[in-house]
């Protein structure tokens, strides 16, 4: 077998990999109304390729990556061309730009997991804060995809039965435009933090197993 088909294969895997422990994160943890979910390490799959292939090739892959994620999400990306999901009629506009930032450059930035493969030599470093980066990236995405398309939703948000009582004074004291990106910041890190943390630690742990961690190019 040749490199290049044994890069692709091995691509491939780590890919479906990927899926896999998305789609059985699905079955038991629960997903947060609006969208975004805490998984199984899904994206580090993703990372793991970078780092072994390089930033590149990396790249590629993510945005292979995201079209799957895409196409997972269909019911969302459908209903988002629909009337009435950012208001009132459809807003070819909003739909895309949620299509660009929430799947294509949220999935797409992970290919940069292997920024530090030759920066770094310890792997266990390198992976972790490859994937400290990468998973930032998608953070930093679904942040602006919040704050552009869905801080209307901020004061609701805030204000809803049962939300701490500093909710209220965020609503009683903040511009709309900080409100919207407080908003934002704090829902998507409802699910982002905790993922970003969990990534980094189990990276830092994968990279122990040495024939892992291999440099390929």
């Amino acid at each position: 077998m040749s490199s290049k088909t044994k890069k692709l294969t091995e691509s491939a895997m780590l890919i479906a990999v990927a899926i896999v422990l998305e789609l059985v994160s699905k079955s038991f943890i629960p997903e947060l109304p609006f969208g975004g979910q805490i998984t199984l390490v899904s994206m580090l799959p993703i990372v793991l390729i970078s780092y072994r292939h390089g930033v590149k090739w990396g790249l590629l892959c993510g945005v292979a990556y995201a079209f799957i994620e895409m196409a997972l999400g269909a019911h969302t990306v459908i209903a988002a061309f629909q009337p009435g999901y950012f208001g009132d009629g459809v807003m070819l506009v909003n739909a895309l730009l949620m299509c660009l930032l929430d799947y294509l450059v949220a999935f797409t930035v992970l290919g940069l997991g292997g920024i530090f493969r030759n920066k770094i030599q310890n792997p266990g470093i390198s992976l972790m804060c490859g994937s400290l980066v990468a998973l930032g990236l998608r953070y930093l995405a679904h942040f602006c995809s919040g704050y552009i398309l869905f801080s209307g939703y901020a004061e609701w948000f805030f204000t809803q039965d049962g939300f701490p009582a500093w909710g209220a004074s965020l609503v009683a004291n903040l511009s709309p435009n900080a409100l919207g990106a407080v908003y934002s910041l704090i829902y998507n890190g409802f699910y982002m933090i905790p993922e970003i943390i969990i990534t980094a630690i189990v990276a830092f742990l994968l990279a122990k197993v040495p024939k892992i961690v291999v440099k390929v190019n």
